[in-house]
């Protein structure tokens, strides 16, 4: 089998572990762009802190040039958490027909927040004869690990799951739209009162592609799909988190006053046809000194069954699944905007 090539697009903090970890596997680099000209010509085994590569960082205008050139087996973009934001260099893979999978969290199932855009990307990836995926972290903690503890249970009432990451791990994007570092009237403007609308406002906003969902929006919707389930209705939910004390954010570039939003808790309730009630709960902050990663999920029927795991090293389990998940990608008999509830459980890859 030739040799894998890939390709990097954002260069920032989860890059050092994706381009560090493709090259592990044996797939070859070709190609690293990015926004900040503050690294242009970097190698970018600097930024993976590896050995040289011979492949310097690039402005991200010359990128389409770059896949046409190169014409890369997987591209894989590291840097926004909305499908909106991506939907440039998503289209350019698709028009282009080269494979991408991105760490995005909307773009995980992308078409219950933003059909116009999910759509528009799987039709040219169709005609393209290509894959376009979103996967990470909660790919297997907030997807597949659920979804075989429900192929151990006979009957099934509700799911609930609780997942806390810090937003210092993983760059600005992130963190702003967790409204870390906002005044508590400042969050209500502009991240709370996103959801104080009614059903109806909410479709359109969807509809338009306007809408900003939490990160359990997308991964409800994902859950649903894997388990043949049939949502009915969705609410979101996001309150501040705040801290007693005022903390140092390194990402933000500032210190958060004490009282003010460290970032958020997002619960998101699905309703489905089959009875089943899906409840998921992300809090993405900047921690105080005594706080840490944990992922905790039940499912409530015959039996019960509780799964708890603390301290997951959040950015590396979500690099190591992005590059694990590129098999799958290349061996997709489906084309399109394909999220990973449809296809085979994430494996280990080795070399």
């Amino acid at each position: 089998m030739a040799q894998v090539k890939f390709m990097q697009y954002g260069c920032g903090k989860m890059s050092k572990y994706t381009i560090r970890y493709a090259v592990e596997k044996g797939y070859k680099l070709v190609g690293a762009y990015d926004i900040n000209k503050d690294i242009f010509g970097t190698d970018a085994g600097d930024i993976a802190e590896i050995k040289k590569l011979g492949v310097k960082v690039e402005d991200a205008k010359n990128f389409k040039a770059g896949l046409l050139k190169k014409k890369p087996d997987v591209v894989i973009v590291t840097t926004r958490s909305l499908i909106g934001e991506l939907e440039d260099v998503l289209t350019i893979c698709a028009e282009c027909g080269v494979n991408a999978i991105t760490t995005c969290e909307e773009a995980f199932f992308p078409q219950n927040s933003n059909p116009k855009v999910f759509n528009k990307i799987d039709k040219l990836a169709r005609k393209n004869k290509c894959v376009i995926t979103g996967a990470g972290y909660q790919d297997v903690f907030w997807g597949n690990l659920i979804a075989v503890l429900a192929g151990a249970t006979h009957t099934i009432k509700k799911i609930k799951g609780r997942t806390s990451y810090n937003v210092e791990d993983y760059g600005v994007a992130l963190a702003e739209a967790h409204g870390a570092g906002m005044s508590l009237d400042e969050f209500d403007k502009k991240v709370a009162s996103v959801d104080r609308i009614t059903k109806a406002k909410r479709q359109k906003l969807i509809d338009n592609g306007e809408y900003s969902p939490s990160y359990m929006w997308n991964t409800n919707g994902w859950l649903a799909d894997r388990l043949g389930l049939t949502i009915t209705e969705q609410t979101q939910k996001c309150v501040p988190q705040t801290y007693k004390k005022a903390l140092n954010s390194s990402t933000l570039g500032m210190k958060i006053p004490a009282g003010y939003a460290t970032g958020m808790s997002a619960v998101v309730t699905s309703k489905t046809k089959e009875g089943i009630i899906i409840e998921s709960e992300c809090v993405g902050k900047v921690y105080a000194p005594d706080e840490f990663d944990s992922n905790e999920w039940t499912i409530f029927g015959e039996p019960d069954t509780t799964v708890i795991i603390n301290r997951p090293a959040t950015v590396e389990l979500t690099c190591a699944t992005i590059v694990n998940r590129i098999p799958d990608l290349l061996a997709s008999k489906q084309k399109g905007y394909v999220p990973t509830s449809q296809m085979p459980v994430c494996e280990f890859n080795r070399k």
